[in-house]
């Protein structure tokens, strides 16, 4: 049986990967740490707790020692990691602790790695560096959109703590011919989502009548990938991809801020005037979007089903999850 560590697994995109390949996968187990802060819950694994091929690790993946004797113990095959500090208005107020988890973290998880595997000659194993579309920065209406070999321009302290793992993910992979990919997707919804993203709070401010906060004029643009579709494409790259390489992962469907709110506000038969135009945020990107043809042809990777479908499940569960609320 192989070993798959999965770091901050009781987050959302990491949950999410961690119930879905326990489902669809045999002969693996799965070790799961994390810290359990304010963006993990574990109720999100309570389907898998009992699980013979699952472990649950509370720990910090800025713990060499503790990370080291992960490795040592349970000699996984793969690492893939999800643990991040990932609210760009968060990090405005506070970017040290971004650097800290975001950077230090990835090289504390790569060291162990490295030590653990290199006596192997790193065979079958792989690193899985799971990144984001914002290291590459911003883009206008009409202007392509972003590849593997674009430039990295991060814009918020969270997006530049990314790409500076990204960074040091290549530098091991060069240095050391560690084994690593990276991948880097837009932005994901649906169940168990933190209720401060965009999508839930959305969601969660309509059930109650309060008002949707949107920044400046709405405008800005986001690509939008349903997260089941996300954790297969890292399944995928996991499974099928290359040592060194990079695959963007994006469903080509985007929104701005404002139409998607509205939109959600039409699904839930709730007027528009609960949309309150507020102070923008500094340095906030206009728009995000991926060309994720390399992912497609050489991964196989494609999204199940589209948008309009995907967010009415995902406005389905929420509003089944937080009964509780006055609508």
């Amino acid at each position: 049986m192989k070993t798959i560590l999965v770091t901050g697994g009781a987050g959302f995109i990491g949950s999410n990967f961690i119930n879905r390949h326990l489902e669809r996968y045999d002969g693996y187990h799965i070790i799961n740490l994390d810290k359990l802060t304010y963006a993990a819950n574990p109720e999100y694994l309570k389907d898998v707790e009992c699980h013979p091929c699952y472990s649950f690790i509370q720990g910090d993946i800025c713990d060499a020692e503790l990370v080291g004797s992960i490795m040592e113990q349970y000699r996984p095959d793969a690492v893939v990691n999800f643990a991040a500090e990932s609210h760009v208005d968060r990090s405005i107020g506070d970017p040290g602790i971004f650097a800290v988890t975001n950077i230090i973290g990835v090289m504390t998880l790569m060291d162990a790695a490295r030590r653990s595997w290199r006596d192997a000659g790193y065979e079958g194993k792989i690193f899985l560096q799971v990144s984001t579309d914002e290291v590459y920065g911003s883009i206008t209406n009409d202007q392509e959109p972003f590849t593997e070999e674009s430039p990295l321009l991060p814009n918020s302290p969270y997006s530049a703590s990314k790409a500076s793992a990204d960074l040091m993910v290549r530098a091991y992979i060069k240095t050391y011919g560690f084994p690593a990919i990276i991948t880097r997707c837009c932005n994901n919804y649906g169940p168990c989502q933190n209720p401060e993203k965009f999508i839930p709070t959305c969601i969660l401010s309509a059930m109650e009548n309060k008002p949707i906060p949107i920044y400046g004029d709405g405008l800005n643009i986001r690509e939008w990938i349903y997260v089941q579709d996300h954790c297969d494409a890292i399944a995928k790259a996991m499974f099928e991809g290359v040592t060194g390489e990079i695959y963007n992962i994006g469903s080509s469907e985007e929104f701005s801020n404002i139409d998607l709110a509205k939109h959600i506000l039409a699904i839930m038969n709730k007027p528009l005037d609960l949309v309150q135009m507020v102070n923008d945020r500094p340095g906030h990107d206009f728009r995000y979007a991926l060309d994720s043809r390399k992912a497609m042809e050489r991964l196989g990777f494609k999204c199940s089903r589209r948008f309009e479908e995907r967010i009415m499940d995902t406005v389905k569960w929420y509003l089944s999850a937080y009964s509780g609320h006055s609508a």
